[in-house]
């Protein structure tokens, strides 16, 4: 096919998912880990996508479903390709995979970097990290004094009923300037208690509250959002843009975290960031995605000028191997938005993924096989080097 012009058609040849075993060692089968998703024209260019967490429903479906009515599904701009699992039952989490992988094929076909397709504007990013609960109040200053000694910006705290205030206090005391923010992960309720605990954070200039309930529950985070100055912040609550437009009808918040994978990808990513900022949401890009792959997609998420606030990224000390080249990491806090190679503008590790490949499978026009992953950079599984 020609790749002038936006009215083009694009219809997928083949796809390759290529499970990965998890960088953690963890035991278990060879759908425990995460999987990548690559999708390719009949000129051989690739487009890529991951699967955080491939469970063996989410392997088997994209096998047996996903990908066959994908390779039926002809369209003209990655907005489109979503019809082909329209009418699918719902999995965010493998709707985001392919929607991304059709992103990054359409932007390498024309040419230009994923950020612009989608309409970014920025070039660089400020990044945030998170901190897991660590085993004391001190070991949880010391973390913090090494992301903030590597140029992070922006500190997310994990916290939970008994961990939260003073935890708050004492990164404050040793770092007065450093922007903070909580994520609850719905671990509170609205008992005496857990209000109390809540609002004893209100007074301590915190960036948001994230999650403090239970996913789903709008009237607790709107009766607390009322409540509070500080900002609350929504995530594990949407799993669509539908989500969120209820969230914003029922003001249970006042900031949001765009996770493309619990969305179900850029498109409805997109979407979100634009529904949140006309509403007068603060929005960042936060990330389920634990190979380069998903951080470069949420990296060109983040160019939006609607995202303002700092995108997530791995942070000092993980020595989890990127699987793309470049890798995708912050320098002194900030993220370069890739703008001179096309698409995720970072190539695909074939070597490294190589080293950590589970089981691979290509499923194109003859059916389904098992693949060879080639140890080169950036090819196809039987065809040679993608583009």
């Amino acid at each position: 096919m020609a790749h002038t012009g936006s009215a083009t058609a694009t219809r997928i040849v083949e796809l390759e998912l290529i499970g990965l075993r998890p960088q953690s060692g963890v035991r278990g089968t060879d759908t425990d880990g995460p999987a990548l998703v690559r999708v390719a024209d009949d000129e051989g260019v690739s487009g890529w996508g991951e699967l955080p967490r491939a469970t063996r429903p989410q392997w088997d479906a994209l096998v047996s479903v996903f990908a066959p009515a994908l390779l039926r599904h002809s369209w003209r701009r990655p907005t489109e390709a979503g019809e082909a699992w329209a009418d699918l039952p719902w999995d965010p989490a493998v709707a985001s995979a392919l929607d991304t992988a059709c992103w990054d094929l359409w932007s390498r076909q024309h040419s230009t970097p994923l950020s612009h397709a989608l309409g970014g504007e920025r070039t660089a990013l400020t990044a945030g990290v998170t901190l897991r609960r660590q085993v004391t109040v001190e070991s949880v200053v010391t973390e913090v004094n090494r992301q903030v000694g590597s140029g992070f910006r922006r500190i997310r705290l994990e916290i939970e009923p008994g961990w939260d205030a003073d935890v708050v206090r004492a990164v404050q005391g040793s770092f007065p300037f450093l922007v903070l923010q909580a994520d609850a992960g719905g671990r509170y309720t609205e008992s005496p208690a857990d209000l109390d605990a809540l609002r004893a954070m209100d007074g301590l200039g915190l960036l948001a509250i994230e999650d403090p309930f239970a996913p789903g529950d709008l009237a607790a985070h709107a009766r607390l959002a009322s409540e509070l100055r500080t900002p609350v912040a929504l995530g594990r609550s949407l799993d669509s843009v539908e989500d969120l437009s209820e969230a914003i009808r029922a003001e249970a918040g006042k900031a949001v975290n765009v996770d493309l994978t619990r969305l179900g990808g850029l498109t409805a990513a997109r979407r979100a960031v634009d529904r949140a900022v006309d509403a007068g949401w603060q929005v960042w890009c936060g990330s389920s995605a634990v190979t380069g792959v998903g951080r470069a997609a949420a990296v060109a998420l983040g160019s939006l000028s609607g995202a303002s606030l700092p995108v997530e990224m791995p942070g000092a000390g993980n020595r989890c191997r990127d699987l793309v080249l470049p890798p995708v990491r912050a320098h002194d806090g900030v993220v370069p938005v890739p703008l001179t190679e096309s698409g995720l503008g970072h190539g695909v590790d074939r070597a490294a993924v190589a080293g950590r490949t589970a089981r691979a499978l290509l499923v194109d026009a003859e059916g389904t096989r098992e693949a060879l992953v080639e140890r080169g950079r950036g090819g196809g599984a039987r065809r040679g080097p993608g583009r």
